[in-house]
């Protein structure tokens, strides 16, 4: 699919890694969060919602109130493990939506990334790097001559277990509208350190390709990892395509979960700790609630050592590569959206 990587080239002349840097500097000036940093949090989402504006789509703050959700703590320092069991009484919080005028928003890709962070890190990676690729792709997509079917989605309470991301996947779901669903899950954290990429346990033995691949390079942590599933084959294949034709080429390495969507995807998560890991972020909610997704990350704590740390500052991202995710996912949600015989042509 020649059109993606096309895409690409058209879009990278306005891709500006100084904006992604100014855009995770004004977000990670401290935690953010509903619970235990309210007035950030607030402060945050509204600049999010001012730089949609400003790029020409048209926001919608979604608030749920939910009482008696299981999700996980967002205390300093913890893994973010399925087993990491919670019972919240009563969360209140909101989601931010963003669409283009004049799209058709019938059948559309979503684009979501977290906004909330863990308590006493400023989140530059978790998940600012995310949100800023978000308003990236933002103002990349809205300067084509025709709107694309894309819901832009900032995401709440990710870090109290997808609480946000249940609730839009739900809503989402009711109305048929999501085809598919790319989740942006801390993306600037990059290392060409040898040996700066670890695995979890059990990884290689479930995953002895996708292993094999990261060993082969000395396991650097130079590249970005796509999770998906059968469902959205053809859309990890996008996004290595558009990854690759960044300049330079940013590295992308993909990782197929087994599982089916649904009830029963989740439980063998349960029982199987290596794929409990590839449910670490809002994409997850998706794939439970039966929609196309697929996760873009950098790994987190297998990568970053300041992962859910006060040390989790802007300046420890790189921001070309950042660019790349930002150009490739621009690239994929329009190509994903389109049908086939409406594919975009630069």
């Amino acid at each position: 699919m020649t059109e993606v990587a096309e895409l690409v080239r058209t879009l990278a002349p306005r891709a500006d890694p100084l904006r992604l840097r100014r855009d995770v500097e004004r977000l990670a000036t401290g935690p953010r969060s509903r619970t235990r940093a309210p007035v950030a949090m607030l402060r945050a989402e509204a600049y999010v919602a001012r730089e949609l504006a400003a790029a020409g789509w048209r926001t919608e703050r979604q608030p749920f109130d939910v009482r008696c959700r299981v999700g996980s703590t967002d205390r300093r320092g913890h893994r973010a493990l399925p087993l990491e069991f919670r019972l919240h009484r009563r969360l209140t919080g909101a989601n931010v939506l963003a669409r283009l005028p004049g799209a058709d928003h019938r059948r559309t890709v979503v684009v979501g990334a977290h906004l909330d962070t863990v308590d006493a890190s400023p989140g530059a990676d978790d998940n600012a790097s995310g949100v800023a690729a978000l308003l990236e792709t933002a103002r990349l997509l809205a300067g084509l001559p025709r709107p694309p079917a894309v819901t832009l989605a900032v995401l709440d309470m990710e870090e109290l277990g997808l609480i946000g991301a249940r609730y839009a996947a739900r809503r989402l779901r009711r109305g048929r509208q999501a085809v598919g669903m790319i989740c942006l899950e801390s993306v600037g954290c990059f290392s060409t350190e040898p040996g700066s990429q670890l695995m979890p346990m059990g990884f290689e033995a479930a995953f002895p390709e996708v292993a094999a691949e990261v060993r082969s390079t000395g396991r650097r942590g130079d590249f970005t990892l796509v999770v998906h599933r059968r469902a959205t084959d053809g859309a990890a294949s996008l996004w290595r395509r558009a990854a690759h034709a960044t300049d330079p080429p940013l590295r992308c390495v993909t990782l197929r979960d087994p599982r089916p969507h649904g009830p029963l995807g989740a439980l063998a998560g349960l029982a199987v700790p290596p794929l409990a890991h590839l449910d670490r972020s809002d994409h997850a909610a998706f794939w439970n609630a039966g929609i196309p997704a697929l996760m873009l990350t950098s790994t987190a704590n297998f990568r970053n050592p300041h992962y859910h740390q006060p040390t989790d500052t802007p300046e420890t991202l790189d921001y070309e590569r950042l660019t790349a995710v930002a150009l490739a996912t621009a690239a994929t949600a329009v190509t994903w959206s389109a049908p086939a015989r409406e594919r975009p042509q630069p």
